[in-house]
């Protein structure tokens, strides 16, 4: 049998990795500024995390949903006090997919409505709800293909404001930070404006985290700058360190039913122990407040090169946006420098390290693309 060839790899086999750096077959060591695609939030195999997750096996590893189960109540305890957001209910999943799957669910369970805001550039996942809200036609396939999702310009309160008076309006969806899309900053301005007509219309505000949350952006979640709460956040990614993991957390307004929602193996014993580990080292190590200064401190230094087009970001989320005749820069980072970075089309070079990620892994960085961009 062989794989079924979606993936463009590179040919570097991972063979070790511990903090911002991941080793290969040969001994090459790499510093790693991609994070698995912004996964890695603490740091690969922090032993506080190793520590939690083996000792974890050793008692348990995997119940269904249908026992009480602890760790799901300690884990919703911390995240509510890490995020802010106390008062939230959590529905643990496995996926960001699934993350915003159900939360797209739960606004039209909660409201009857069946239409969509999404945005243009946006990318929210593979599965069926979650694909229809992404803006790839490459990637829906017909079946997914539905008449509830309308597709409005990036920031255009215009535009929002007419699609609010023209369609009976279920939820918004919407990155904090547009990932795929080229790392997109939401203003503060157009997230106040999303809440604004959600409440006028009785609409559900959905804030995907999947990847700019978690601490990433240098707050919990990246909406936060904007001074005012989703109805539901969407999580990930960084939640697990690498361990699949994913998450909705819902307003106190919106009440469960039986059945309304359900997973097998979400919220099970190993993955609690992960995201429960994760948040342990994100207060322990203060890895927001890391991101943001390391975070500013990059994108500084960053807009001190002429040939860069324009950087974005916030916190460890950066986009380096390079001329068509500097994309060859990435692929030099990788082989040539030993630095895995991520990108978005056309040529945008995106940073999602650890938030654990250091000045000098920073200029480390910041040296070689200057050798790269200078030479």
């Amino acid at each position: 049998m062989k794989l079924f060839d979606v993936y463009p790899v590179n040919n570097i086999i991972i063979e070790k990795a511990l903090g911002s750096h991941v080793w290969d077959e040969k001994g090459t060591q790499y510093l790693d500024l991609y994070g698995g695609h912004a996964v890695i939030s603490i740091g690969h195999t922090h032993p506080h995390y190793v520590k939690r997750l083996t000792d974890q096996l050793h008692k348990v590893g995997f119940y269904s949903n249908s026992v009480k189960m602890p760790l799901q109540e300690q884990l919703a305890t911390l995240l509510g006090k890490v995020s802010g957001k106390e008062d939230y209910q959590l529905f643990l999943c496995n996926s960001g997919a699934e993350a915003n799957e159900n939360a797209l669910k739960l606004a039209s369970f909660y409201n009857g409505k069946k239409k969509i805001i999404a945005f243009k550039k946006a990318f929210h996942g593979r599965t069926s709800l979650a694909v229809a809200v992404t803006d790839n036609p490459k990637i829906v396939a017909p079946v997914n293909e539905t008449d509830n999702v309308v597709f409005l310009p990036w920031e255009d309160e215009a535009a929002l404001e007419q699609a609010f008076q023209q369609y009976e309006v279920s939820s918004v969806i919407i990155e904090g930070i547009q990932g795929v899309g080229g790392i997109n900053v939401a203003s503060e301005s157009f997230l106040r404006k999303i809440r604004t007509l959600c409440d006028t219309h009785n609409a559900v505000f959905i804030a995907d985290s999947v990847q700019c949350g978690y601490g990433r952006s240098g707050k919990f979640y990246s909406h936060d700058f904007a001074g005012v709460n989703a109805d539901i956040y969407t999580m990930a990614k960084g939640m697990g360190n690498g361990f699949p993991i994913g998450a909705i957390i819902i307003a106190p307004k919106i009440q469960p039913v039986y059945g309304m929602l359900g997973t097998t193996f979400g919220g099970n014993h190993l993955a609690c122990a992960a995201a429960l580990a994760v948040l342990e080292v994100i207060q322990e190590e203060k890895l927001i407040e890391n991101a943001a200064s390391v975070g500013a401190y990059l994108m500084e230094q960053l807009r001190t090169f002429d040939k860069v087009k324009e950087v974005r970001g916030r916190g460890l989320m950066i986009g380096i946006d390079l001329p068509d005749e500097l994309a060859h820069v990435k692929k030099e980072l990788l082989f040539k420098h030993k630095i895995f970075t991520g990108e978005a089309k056309p040529n945008v070079i995106r940073l999602l390290p650890s938030l654990a990620l250091t000045k000098a892994h920073a200029d480390e960085f910041l040296d070689a693309f200057s050798k790269e961009l200078n030479k």
